[in-house]
């Protein structure tokens, strides 16, 4: 099939997540292949992925070991219902994981996205207590700006507006408790900005707390939200409030798992022990969709009865736990322990912060966020007063065409581009990546200035 084919039938029958078709009929993109942290499309041309095609991809594309082990377990089988039955790998790669995640987790329950994640652990939490008699804890409380996925439960505890106006009469009804966000608020310190967001978090538990089944947070940042940063210290605050007012708390490591902060696992940075925690993207390494939501014991014992008590976890898809997806995440861990994954994050993340400080003298850049290898560079019209650019210029997506055309891809969350890579990354392909995007930042704010 030739090239222009291939652009007419993706016009014609496909539809994009997340996208505007106008847009990509405007700019359309087809990748026909990967190697490393490079993708090809079918012209010929590669791009550095600088957002590990779109926050998984881990040790880059066409990994020898990750191909190697999906081959191996097509010998044996690809698929088999776990549904009143089990298979090997999904038993092998249960027990890993509760070996690595926080020591309090124990079980694991899959599925194949992180927003079905999400989902699964609002449904085991609101179960939880009404299988404990506690029947008017039903409700959910959610920071501002959070987002959890995109299925009608996890949009419910996130706090994104767009969903909220789309969506809102499918939606139910969550409790907001606000987000300590620094950025653009100068007259208090950080640690004041995670006192004040506490202090009205507990003022709702207080209120609520008979009738809130659980809290749903992103692990030390917020990801879709704009990579908001936590103050160091409000995580941990927010599990000390759990455990006072006896509400569960939920914490999304989608984004933030396998390595992505430095840490395998965000939580690890304030030692937090969720009672439910998400993970998906990282898991195998981007290659295959596994999601898991883990929890602990005390959780899974609420669910454990003769089948006439009604307490079944009445939840699961055709493709969880699937074989050659959970043979992939075991693969993918076996190379975390081998290559020291951890250990190179930890180096690179502190070389990637020495080489963003270029793009912070950029006269548009307001704000650079940075927590391991997950980077938000916000864009604004006045550098001085924050003022942000007319949200119909969209100068964080024309500015991420201009990367396109210098060879790197990546998407913004509004005027905040977001650079997330590979772990893999080597620190050439890291500076090479941060030098295009000072380029096209550049060239695109300053292009618009001069109009206006």
């Amino acid at each position: 099939m030739n090239q222009q084919t291939l652009l007419e039938d993706s016009k014609n029958y496909l539809w994009l997540p997340f996208t505007q078709m106008t847009d990509y009929e405007r700019d359309p993109l087809i990748i026909e292949s990967g190697e490393g942290i490079k993708l090809k499309d079918i012209y010929g041309k590669e791009y550095l992925d600088g957002y590990s095609s779109l926050w998984l991809n881990v040790h880059g594309h066409r990994k020898k070991e990750m191909d190697e082990a999906i081959k191996k377990q097509l010998d044996s089988i690809a698929h088999s219902t776990l549904l009143g039955a089990s298979n090997i790998p999904a038993i092998n790669l249960a027990k890993k994981l509760a070996e690595i995640t926080p020591k309090n987790l124990k079980r694991t329950f899959y599925s194949d996205s992180g927003a079905e994640s999400v989902e699964i652990a609002i449904k085991m939490a609101y179960q939880y207590w009404q299988n404990k008699g506690y029947k008017d804890k039903r409700k959910f409380v959610t920071l501002s700006n959070g987002y959890h996925g995109d299925t009608v439960g996890a949009i419910s505890v996130g706090a994104v507006d767009i969903y909220h106006r789309v969506y809102g009469s499918l939606m139910f009804e969550s409790i907001k408790a606000p987000f300590p966000l620094v950025y653009r608020n100068k007259e208090e310190t950080p640690d004041q900005i995670r006192d004040a967001a506490l202090a009205q978090l507990r003022n709702i538990f207080e209120e609520h707390h008979r009738e809130i089944a659980g809290i749903t947070v992103e692990a030390l940042i917020q990801g879709a939200g704009g990579m908001n940063i936590m103050p160091s210290g409000y995580l941990k605050g927010v599990e000390k409030l759990c455990r006072a007012f006896n509400i569960l708390l939920i914490v999304d490591e989608v984004a933030t798992g396998f390595g992505r902060t430095g840490k395998m696992f965000a939580v690890e940075h304030e030692e937090v022990e969720p009672d439910l925690m998400t993970i998906a993207k990282g898991i195998t390494g981007g290659y295959l969709p596994i999601a898991a939501t883990m929890t602990t014991e005390e959780i899974y014992e609420a669910f454990y009865g003769e089948y006439e008590e009604f307490k079944t976890f009445f939840h699961g898809h055709s493709y969880t736990g699937n074989q050659l997806g959970c043979a992939a995440a075991l693969a993918n861990l076996e190379i975390y322990e081998r290559e020291n994954i951890i250990e190179q994050v930890q180096e690179k993340m502190a070389y990637v912060s020495f080489e963003l400080q270029k793009l912070k003298k950029l006269e548009h850049v307001g704000d650079i966020r940075q927590l391991g290898l997950m980077c938000g560079i916000e864009l604004v019209l006045d550098k001085e007063t924050d003022e942000p650019f007319p949200w119909k210029e969209r100068i964080g997506y024309k500015s991420t065409l201009r990367m396109r055309e210098l060879g790197m891809l990546t998407r913004p969350l509004g005027d905040v581009v977001v650079f997330m890579p590979p772990l893999a990354s080597s620190k050439d392909e890291l500076r090479k990546m941060i030098s295009i995007m000072k380029q096209a930042i550049h060239e695109t704010t300053e292009a618009f200035v001069k109009v206006i």
